[in-house]
């Protein structure tokens, strides 16, 4: 049974369940930073998704890239599953900018997070999901 990592759990928000994933925001400021996290049990490495299953994450990371363009503006995507610190398979999906603070390092270890505003925060779930919910089915 699916049980999202409890590190996960406390440093982002949940947007909402996509047919494969939980869309995850990560709770710093400095990126618009997406997380996917396939919902399937026991899953280390993204090669540990069955066939079927690459496939709709293809799909749904492609919707998140396009997403952090069409709604932030994004200069350059990162993509990232790097599991040293949290062993659940999760996709990092950063936006990235010239003008960012950890450019062009990439973000993990630069600065501390910056948590958003709570106002600032309910506004971007918010847009996320009306966006997410234009592409493809999203439940929250």
């Amino acid at each position: 049974m699916f049980e999202l990592h409890e590190a996960l759990a406390r440093d982002c928000v949940f947007v909402g369940d996509l047919p494969l994933c939980r869309l995850l925001l990560m709770n710093d400021s400095q990126y618009p930073w997406l997380i996917l996290v396939p919902r399937r049990a026991d899953l280390r490495e993204q090669c540990d998704l069955s066939s079927d299953d690459q496939l709709l994450y293809l799909q749904e990371s492609n919707i998140c890239c396009g997403v952090l363009r069409s709604e932030f503006g994004a200069e350059k995507l990162n993509v990232a599953a790097l599991g040293n610190m949290v062993p659940q398979l999760h996709i990092h999906h950063i936006a990235r900018f010239s003008k960012d603070p950890a450019w062009p390092k990439p973000v993990w270890g630069q600065f501390p997070a910056l948590a958003y505003t709570d106002d600032r925060l309910a506004a971007l779930v918010a847009q996320l999901r009306e966006v997410f919910a234009a592409c493809v089915e999203l439940k929250y």
